[in-house]
């Protein structure tokens, strides 16, 4: 199922969110038309154009943001003296809100990819009664137990990446929480310091990409660099701000709460976080809620089969509101 093509946003703007931070929105497609808001991956990464296309622009109201440090939100976690005590996932989820009431908007479907996934299920747990349905992928619970597969564990499947990754680490921090050792050093007075531990925390993510090519093309951006290495390593540092009892993920504890918030799940089998069988304990958890796996594909949004599957959901999702399928969609089916 092809793309929806490129479209413009018709607003944006800039919320003051409080603590000395606002956030960057902007709202495409139909004025009139049923909200969805997208929550992009990292935590850091920021939003993509690309997003709106998963998206009927005749259907929805399109809400995209760059959530607090990252993309054109200010101030920018790359920079040393941005407060990042104030960037945690409640932050985040009363910003969310924030954003709901600015823009007038009831209810919305929560879009969410990685991180964005971690958000969007707590979000929905926490404010239900805001949340019409749930599209996620490259599903991840923020469980202290994925941050460990994806350093640690996968140090295993990379060793030669891993051993590069865990030298630039003093070597009392090297048994511990890897995140929140690089953490630290991304907190370094010297920039010296903070460059190294953010290239070397980039390099290990790409390295720990399962197929060619393996490269990333915006972790050659110092300031993207930095900024999301340091929003990264702040949250799995810091067990995503969940609470305690986050070892084996509070989101998937409180899945149960989802119950009334039809879901769709879609996940490439090659996806590291299926070691863990995460997507698959959550659609179990989840009344109500779809899974779809495609084959051979890994942490990718934009692979094929991946972009079709969230492509129907939202076509789908679209119908359910009494909007008609448009041609080929399985939508209703």
């Amino acid at each position: 199922m092809p793309l929806y093509p490129d479209i413009e946003p018709y607003d944006h703007g800039m919320l003051d969110v409080g603590d000395g931070n606002r956030v960057y929105w902007e709202t495409s497609g139909n004025p009139q038309g049923k909200p969805a808001v997208v929550l992009h991956g990292g935590p850091g990464s920021g939003c993509t154009p690309w997003s709106r296309r998963l998206f009927d622009p005749a259907a929805y109201r399109i809400v995209l943001l760059d959530q607090r440090g990252c993309g054109r939100s200010m101030p920018h976690a790359s920079a040393y003296d941005t407060d990042m005590s104030v960037n945690t996932t409640a932050h985040l989820i009363a910003d969310l809100e924030l954003l709901r009431a600015h823009l007038g908007i009831e209810r919305w479907l929560v879009w969410g990819a990685s991180w964005g996934s971690v958000l969007g299920l707590r979000y929905a747990q926490t404010h239900p009664s805001a949340v019409s349905e749930l599209v996620l992928t490259l599903v991840a619970t923020g469980a202290d137990a994925e941050h460990a597969l994806l350093t640690r564990g996968l140090g295993k499947i990379f060793p030669e990446a891993f051993e590069r990754f865990l030298a630039e680490l003093p070597a009392d921090d090297r048994d511990g929480n890897l995140a929140a050792a690089y953490n630290r050093l991304l907190e370094s007075s010297d920039p010296a310091v903070r460059e190294r531990a953010a290239r070397a925390w980039t390099d290990w993510e790409t390295a720990t990409i399962p197929a060619p090519p393996r490269s990333v093309e915006r972790f050659e951006d110092p300031e993207f660099r930095m900024g999301f290495a340091r929003t990264v390593t702040h949250y799995w540092g810091h067990d995503c701000f969940l609470g305690e009892g986050n070892d084996e993920g509070v989101v998937l504890r409180d899945a149960p709460l989802l119950k009334d918030i039809p879901g769709t799940l879609v996940q490439g089998s090659l996806d590291f976080g299926n070691l863990l069988g995460t997507v698959w304990r959550l659609h179990h958890a989840w009344p109500g809620s779809e899974l779809t796996v495609v084959d051979e594909v890994g942490h990718d949004t934009r692979a094929t089969g991946v972009a079709d599957a969230l492509v129907a959901a939202t076509d789908r999702y679209a119908v359910s509101r009494g909007r008609p399928a448009r041609r080929g969609s399985s939508a209703g089916c």
